[in-house]
Formats: C-alpha cells, sequence, structure tokens
C-alpha cells in the first residue's frame, strides 16, 4: 500500500524550500538523528502537509503558519514495526494506535492472521477498513496460512491460491503474511506452491517464519520467493540468515535471545541494511506499561547495540524492508512522520508527529483516536461442556492400566509417555501433572474436546481458557481439575469469547474478546489492568520456568505448524511428520 502526497502539496513543498510560501509547521533547534550517514546535527524541519519539504540550517528560514521550538531534542524518523500481530494486543485497532503512536511508532506492517484464522476474508476487510485515517500507518499483509498447519488442525477458514491471487491484488494488500507451513514448502506441495505462486506473480513482498530451518532447508525457503524471517533463536541463527540474504526483523518478544544476538550483531564490520527490528506479539499489560518498538529499542541498547544503530533498523532499514521510499528518513520529500526525544539511549520521547501533524506529546494522544465499528458475530460456536468433556479418555478400555501418549515441554516440545490407571474408561491423572484441552469452536468441525496429559508443567492450581490460541484460534484449556476446567471453558464461551482463570474452585479473573474471540471492546488502560490481573492469577496457579515456561506459552503449545507435539482439534499432532497419534500407546 503506497499512500502518495498529492501533488499540488509537492508544488507547495517546492515554493515553501526556497522561502517563496511559509511553511504549515516548522520545528526549530531539533538535533537530527541522520540514519543514512550515521550522525547527529542541528537542523530545522520545514514541513508542508504531510511531507517533509525542507531540512536546513538553524535560522534558515523564519516563515511559517505554526512552529514549535524543540530546544535541542533529538529528532529521529518515526518508528517502524516490521512485523505485528495487533490482536496480540486483544485492542481494537483504533485503541492500539492510541497507546504505540506516543510511543514513537508511526508504521506496522500488521499481518492479521489472527483474524483471517476465525473470520477469514472478512478479517483482512476489517483490518483494512479499521485502520483508515488513523495516527498510526496500518500496512496490512494477506495471511498465508489460513490454517497454518493443514492437516493438522481446522480453523475457521481456509485460503487457497485462489484466494491469496484475489488479496494479492488489493491496493491495500502490500504482501504475502509469514509463510509458516515450511514443510509445506520444503515439500513443494501444491497447495503451498499455488499460494507462492500467486504472491510472486503480484510482485509484492513475501514475509517468512522460518524457525529452525539452516542449511538447504534455508536455501530452499529463499528460493521460494520468501525473503525475512523474525523466528530468529540466537545469534548464530541471525548470522545465519543475514548472510544468507533474508531481512532478518529482530523481535522483541523472545528477550532470553536478543543478548546472543546483539553480541553476534556486534562481531560484524558494519550493522547490515537487512536487519530490522520488529514486536511480532505483545500483550496489552506489557504494551502499556513498558512499550513496542520503543522498548525493543531500549533494551538492544542496553545489550550493547549502538544506540543510532538500533534507531536505524526501526526506521531507513525497515523502510528499505517494505519499500517505502517516502518513510525512514528526516529528509525532504519524506513522510513527516518524526520522533522528538530528550535521551538517545533510553527511548525517552517527548513528542510525536504523524503525517506532518502533531499527534503525540508526554506520552499521550494530543486528540482522542477515531474509532471503526468492528464485527460483533459470535464466533464461539460451542455449546455448555461438562466436566466430563475434561477427562482423559482411553479407547478401548474400561478399567486396568495403560501406557499414554504425553506431550512434554513448552514451546520446544517431545513426546513422552505416562503409565497411568483407568477407570471407567478414563485415565487417573497423576497428581504432579496436568492436562491440556482443545475445542474447536468455529463450526467447522466437531467440537468435543481433545484432551491430552502435558509434563514440565507441574501440577495446575486451578485451570486457564482462552479462545485466542495460536493459530487457529480454538478454545484452549489447562488445569488438572475436570469441573475447574469446565467452568473457565464455559466462562469463556459465555463472553462470546475471552480468557478466564480459575482458582479455588471460582473465576478469579477473566477478559472478554466479544470481537473474533480476541478483541476487547474497552479501552487500553481497562484492557490492560484485567490482563495484568489474569497473568498475575495465572501465575498463582501454574508455576512459571522463564525463558520456554511461561504465561506466552499458554496461547503457543498448540502452533502445530512448529516442529515437534501439539494439541490440536484433531488430536495429537506431530509439526516434524505431520502425524495425528493416538493417546493409547498399550494397555498393560
Amino acid at each position: 500500500m503506497f499512500d502518495p502526497v498529492p501533488f499540488e502539496i509537492r508544488k507547495r513543498a517546492i515554493d515553501a524550500a526556497q522561502s517563496r510560501a511559509p511553511f504549515d509547521l516548522l520545528l526549530r533547534g531539533a538535533r537530527i538523528a541522520n540514519v543514512a550517514t550515521m550522525e547527529i546535527y542541528e537542523a530545522d524541519i520545514g514541513i508542508v502537509g504531510p511531507m517533509i519539504a525542507s531540512v536546513h540550517a538553524p535560522g534558515a528560514f523564519t516563515e511559517a503558519k505554526e512552529t514549535h521550538d524543540l530546544a535541542g531534542l533529538i529528532v529521529t524518523p518515526g518508528f517502524i514495526d516490521g512485523h505485528v500481530h495487533v490482536e496480540s494486543s486483544h485492542m481494537l485497532p483504533h485503541h492500539y494506535a492510541s497507546v504505540v503512536v506516543p510511543q514513537g511508532t508511526t508504521t506496522i506492517f500488521w499481518d492479521p492472521h489472527e483474524l483471517a484464522n476465525v473470520i477469514g476474508l472478512d478479517g483482512i476487510r476489517y483490518a483494512i477498513a479499521a485502520t483508515r485515517n488513523l495516527p498510526l500507518r496500518f500496512i496490512v499483509q494477506a495471511s498465508s496460512c489460513v490454517p497454518a498447519a493443514p492437516g493438522l488442525e481446522i480453523s475457521g477458514a481456509d485460503f487457497k491460491a485462489d484466494d491469496i491471487r484475489e488479496l494479492m491484488s488489493w491496493p491495500d494488500v502490500a504482501g504475502l503474511a509469514e509463510v509458516m507451513d515450511m514443510r509445506a514448502v520444503l515439500e513443494a506441495q501444491p497447495r503451498m506452491m499455488g499460494i507462492l505462486e500467486a504472491a510472486n506473480a503480484s510482485g509484492k513482498i513475501i514475509e517468512g517464519h522460518a524457525r529452525e530451518l539452516t542449511g538447504p532447508g534455508l536455501m530452499a525457503y529463499l528460493s521460494a520467493g520468501i525473503s525475512a524471517d523474525h523466528e530468529i533463536g540466537s545469534g548464530d541463527d541471525a548470522l545465519e540468515k543475514l548472510r544468507a540474504g533474508f531481512t532478518v526483523e529482530i523481535r522483541g518478544s523472545h528477550d532470553n535471545v536478543l543478548p546472543g544476538v546483539v553480541e553476534a550483531l556486534n562481531s560484524l564490520p558494519v550493522i547490515p541494511t537487512n536487519l530490522t527490528i520488529c514486536t511480532d506479539d505483545v500483550f496489552p499489560d506489557y504494551l502499556v506499561a513498558h512499550g513496542g518498538i520503543n522498548d525493543v529499542l531500549r533494551r538492544l541498547i542496553r545489550y550493547g547495540l549502538d544506540p543510532l544503530q538500533a534507531i536505524r533498523c526501526a526506521t531507513i532499514n525497515n523502510a528499505i524492508r517494505l519499500r517505502r521510499d517516502d518513510l525512514g528518513l528526516v529528509a525532504a520529500g519524506r513522510k513527516a512522520d518524526l520522533v522528538a526525544l530528550s535521551d538517545l539511549r533510553e527511548v525517552k520521547i517527548e513528542s510525536v508527529y504523524s503525517n506532518g501533524r502533531h499527534v503525540a506529546k508526554g506520552g499521550r494522544m494530543i486528540e482522542p483516536v477515531p474509532a471503526y465499528e468492528p464485527p460483533l458475530d459470535n464466533t464461539m460456536k460451542v455449546a455448555t461442556l461438562s466436566a466430563d468433556d475434561f477427562r482423559v479418555r482411553v479407547l478401548g478400555m474400561t478399567n486396568g492400566r495403560a501406557v499414554l501418549q504425553t506431550i512434554k515441554g513448552a514451546r520446544f516440545n517431545s513426546w513422552s509417555e505416562v503409565e497411568v490407571e483407568v477407570r471407567d474408561g478414563f485415565a487417573v491423572v497423576p497428581p504432579e501433572l496436568s492436562v491440556m484441552a482443545i475445542v474447536h469452536r468455529h463450526g467447522r468441525n466437531d467440537p468435543k474436546p481433545q484432551v491430552a496429559i502435558i509434563e514440565g508443567w507441574e501440577r495446575w492450581r486451578g485451570a486457564f481458557a482462552t479462545s485466542y490460541s495460536h493459530d487457529s484460534h480454538n478454545l484452549i484449556v489447562y488445569g488438572h481439575d475436570a469441573a475447574e476446567m469446565a467452568l473457565a471453558a464455559n466462562t469463556v464461551i459465555g463472553m462470546k469469547g475471552g480468557t478466564a482463570v480459575v482458582k479455588d474452585g471460582e473465576v478469579a479473573a477473566s477478559l472478554a474478546y466479544p470481537v473474533a474471540g480476541m478483541l476487547s471492546l474497552d479501552g487500553p488502560e481497562e484492557v490492560g489492568r484485567a490482563h495484568k490481573r489474569i497473568v498475575e492469577v495465572a501465575g498463582e496457579i501454574c508455576a512459571w520456568q522463564p525463558p520456554y515456561r511461561t504465561f506466552k506459552a499458554l496461547s503457543g503449545q498448540s502452533l502445530a505448524c512448529n516442529p515437534g507435539p501439539h494439541l490440536t482439534d484433531l488430536g495429537l499432532t506431530d509439526g516434524t511428520t505431520k502425524d495425528i497419534r493416538p493417546t493409547l500407546i498399550r494397555a498393560l
């Protein structure tokens, strides 16, 4: 998507740059952070309409309809988030904008594949319609993997090559979003080849998801036309992908990886232009309290990346990736998306300008962000569930002992097994273990819960349920006691989507997501507070063990496109072999 400046405005800018007409806005007393030459120097900035008309010596021009004295503040280009799923904030797009714009972000590259996996093409349509005329520039992508792992899960929609061909023809769609089904690419499976053929034919950007890919697999993935990756697992991983020619999008959502990545980057003679920064997923409590791209920048700098280099990765490098030569620099002819900072190292932001307008000051929007009516159809197509629905059924047995298949770990899962007693056809779950369930919620598959024993989480002392679970966003439930799991699940169903935590037999925290089962209607502060309470209570009933056994892992345990075992609405699946396994290994 490209939003050109009307040429009448450019003609006014031509005149203003030569003192033949006044600027609409003059920013005096700035120190420019030039991310092209890597210099900081004093200059004034003349703005006409949404664009910069002149960057000139201090005091060289004084005629302007409005003047702001920046008193020595450092001015950088507006921050660009190179890969983000807005849905993880559980905020409506205009609420999201009201949070991140005061934090310096003026452009995002949004993959709305969470919405697309629930409400299909209407999710992309909503993402486009709801983000017009906002102070945050939303550049929308077409979701490539709906569902993310065909044959292993069923989502609310199914995008094939014809759907992608249509989406890529829309002028408001700037590229194909992360291609998550890596195995389908490497095996040249027909469905994925059709999707990639349509995307390549459009000439638009194709984003990647190359988790754990290396060597020949990485080369094959690049050869498919996929040219970026945010699934960076280590410093060596980052270097291999940079050297291979990927645009590497360093994400802030996996902080444990960042120190090693920075160390690897600092070993290079220069920071490459194909290095960018993104957030990927940020929960609302963290986003409100700590930030998005500004927070990622702050942490990268703290871990040893040069501040101006970090800013460069979040501005001009991202603009180059997005093929937007109207963004990413404080320079004439570019969009007047600007961030005024009092401290570059701490990324302390005082004011933000978007499209030539002063939109935020002191961490707050100057004017309210206009809203857009969201879709409110109930996507929770599930009837009330009982406690028996969350017991581990052992097919073919009534009483005795059996060895059952289990999933061990969080994020990097492995197959395991456990011996259990079977009573009346159900497993007696060992007291030190817990249970996970997935309930199809889209009306396209049997909503009977798939239930499995999980290891490596210790015993849940309550239950947790959410309709936000990657990437098909079926209802996911954790616990040990079946009645508590049913209570958590039914609370989410009753809210038409959301998250609920049960402690001591009662709902102790909840947040409704009536929009597609993932977005709240409440404002940012309310969503942040409610989500913070959910995280706190979840931590009281589950023993976190960072960096992998964390709150974030709860919504990712069913991400079936990733290697290894996962539970989905079709049962126990293996993202490596594409198998679906039975729960019963053997009767004893």
